[in-house]
């Protein structure tokens, strides 16, 4: 399990902050990884489609979660 930082963007001042983790529990690459990251994410830490379109998920963070071969890192 490793955790995966969760962002609101600012679009016009081009600036991220960090507002949680969700954490990446599966071993595996199953195709829609990334996706449903992003839906935790969206889930957790937006209250209105606004919030929602401004929530992100770092992605090279989420990709190292997975590892080589789509093998998850061991947690630390």
């Amino acid at each position: 399990m490793r955790p995966i930082s969760v962002y609101r963007v600012d679009y016009v001042k081009k600036t991220k902050v960090r507002i949680g983790t969700v954490v990446e529990r599966r071993k595996k690459d199953r195709g829609d990884n990334l996706r449903g990251l992003l839906y935790l994410a969206r889930k957790s830490f937006a209250s209105s489609p606004q919030e929602a379109f401004l929530t992100a998920v770092d992605w090279q963070e989420a990709r190292l979660a997975q590892g080589k071969g789509g093998q998850a890192l061991p947690s630390m």
